[in-house]
């Protein structure tokens, strides 16, 4: 399938038929490639403009200590985006593995709610909230 063939307007939450069916993977699929794409393409353009930026020294300590700071919290956000792009990309690969849309602990489906909102989730929210309760436990020790 291709994406002339996935309707604009199809809703994943509408979808009748078997889960994780061709066109809902195609659904799931294109999303993961746009958001990939966007975020690269929002990367490549700060990488740009920083590389610019860089070459104009500020005289004034604060506007330095501005500066400095804004580029350490862009520093920041383009390492969250790099750990998302791994992500999107291990998401894609569970497409291509007929392994997306199932929780990699229980084995049971994700709800396609929870997928849309976020298509790299890998665990239903029961699983992840117990997950993340158990991370709680152990770093409160």
């Amino acid at each position: 399938m291709s994406a002339e063939l996935l309707s604009p307007d199809y809703d994943p939450m509408k979808d009748k038929g078997e889960f994780m069916n061709p066109v809902m993977l195609e659904y799931f699929k294109l999303k993961l490639l746009d958001w990939r794409s966007e975020l690269l393409r929002e990367s490549s353009e700060t990488i740009k403009n920083s590389l610019q930026e860089e070459h104009l020294q500020k005289p004034d300590m604060t506007d330095r200590a501005s500066a400095e700071t804004d580029h350490a919290l862009e520093l920041r956000t383009r390492d969250r985006e790099r750990k998302l792009v791994k992500k999107i990309n291990q998401a894609l690969q569970r497409i291509e593995d007929d392994e997306y849309g199932y929780c990699e602990e229980t084995g049971d489906p994700i709800s396609i709610g929870r997928l849309d909102a976020r298509p790299v989730a890998t665990m239903t929210l029961e699983a992840q909230e117990r997950h993340e309760r158990k991370e709680k436990v152990h770093r409160d020790n």
